[in-house]
């Protein structure tokens, strides 16, 4: 009796030992920049397509920032700058994401005074037969601050099923509290329309970009951060014909156990929740990982997770899900260093889990990501950090490194 007990212990053990295996991932540093060709400071995630990655970073020996782009081959990746960005141009903080067209688009900080432009990179028609092999920009718009908007370079832009492109500026407007724009297509260019202006009570200085229900309505985040307890809120566009886009705030954040100041944009499941992060506030004063479900007319908030880092140090990205409803994030100066983490929250049938992937040290491994997480179809998670990996750039803090976690 006592060795069939202690069969069936072993079985369980074993049998645990080989779940835990299959759990195993692998956190590996693809590229770590240098402050030099390749730039430095890449504060966003990555675009995937086919065996690629693409991104931008904030600096570089140009001072201005680059697009760059990795190619996997076998173990290898590959590294090149597609465009080394100049003062026309300059310090984009979002990622490049590809349009209906098949070329990369972006927004920077540059352009007239410094307001921000929203560009395209469109590849060679041939192939290149040289390491440099830089994509042809075009400005489609560039920002004249005041009311026409400032700053459109923290937010991913997204399409409408027009092929209409739509953004935030963090500034400008009638209130200079931000705005939302819509470039359309126009012959071989693009018009600009001032779609809505923050006014305070809906919410100021919107960060982290736009996106779409499944009625075109457009929701997004406000920052808020200017002394105003109200500004920091969750938003809704709608659009009425006669009227035009009209706004409010579906939440407004307290600075209290809900989270403060969301960075982030919003990502929404297949049953319409909504979900985001806060980098400050919750009960462990660290930020938050936030659900908004729709009931009718109303929504309804609710904390999934609180962390425990030093204020402002949360989540400074949006979340991305996977095809089992787990989500998926980074935060700025959480887990064991406090030098940032990779986070899982996983959608169990007793909630939500929260497990950290990996605790950036801030040496060769990076520290400090700003960027979400960006997943595979192989379930391979990408990002970057905007410090650490070479340590002899940037006075010994490093420039960042673009990671991977292997499942």
């Amino acid at each position: 009796m006592k060795s069939k007990t202690l069969f069936y212990l072993i079985l369980i053990i074993f049998l645990s030992s080989l779940t835990s295996a299959v759990h195993a991932q692998t956190f590996s540093v693809i590229h770590s920049f240098t402050g030099d060709a390749d730039g430095q400071f890449p504060y966003a995630g990555v675009t995937i397509r086919g065996n690629a990655l693409y991104g931008t970073t904030s600096g570089g020996n140009n001072e201005c920032g680059s697009v760059y782009q990795l190619i996997h081959s076998g173990a290898n990746w590959s590294f090149s700058t597609l465009a080394a960005l100049s003062t026309d141009d300059c310090k984009p903080w979002a990622r490049v994401v590809f349009g209906p067209d098949g070329h990369l688009y972006g927004t920077t900080r540059g352009g007239v005074s410094n307001s921000g432009t929203v560009f395209k990179l469109t590849p060679p028609v041939s192939v290149c037969k040289s390491a440099a092999c830089y994509w042809a920009l075009t400005d489609l718009y560039v920002f004249a601050s005041g009311t026409d908007g400032q700053s459109p370079e923290y937010g991913d832009l997204v399409w409408d099923q027009k092929g209409n492109i739509y953004g935030t500026t963090y500034f400008g407007g009638t209130s200079n509290l931000g705005t939302v724009y819509e470039l359309t297509p126009s012959g071989k260019g693009y018009t600009e329309s001032f779609l809505y202006s923050f006014s305070g009570p809906d919410g100021a200085y919107p960060a982290g970009g736009l996106v779409f229900d499944t009625k075109g309505d457009l929701f997004g985040t406000t920052f808020g951060f200017d002394g105003h307890m109200n500004r920091n809120t969750v938003f809704q566009l709608t659009y009425v014909p006669g009227v035009g886009w009209t706004g409010q705030a579906l939440y407004r954040f307290s600075n209290g156990n809900d989270g403060f100041m969301p960075l982030g944009g919003l990502i929404f499941d297949s049953a319409g929740n909504l979900y985001g992060t806060t980098t400050n506030g919750g009960s462990g004063g660290g930020g938050t990982v936030f659900e908004l479900s729709p009931s009718g007319d109303t929504w309804t908030y609710s904390v999934l997770y609180s962390f425990s880092g030093p204020n402002f140090c949360g989540p400074q990205a949006s979340l991305s899900m996977d095809a089992a409803g787990n989500l998926y994030g980074t935060t700025y100066g959480d887990g064991a260093s406090g030098y940032g983490n990779v986070f899982e929250l996983s959608n169990t049938q007793n909630g939500w889990v929260y497990k950290s992937l990996h605790d950036f040290t801030g040496g060769t491994d990076g520290g400090t990501p700003i960027s979400n997480v960006t997943i595979d179809t192989d379930g391979t998670f990408y990002g970057t950090t905007s410090l650490g990996g070479d340590m002899n750039c940037n006075s010994g803090q490093g420039c960042g490194v673009v990671w991977m976690i292997k499942p």
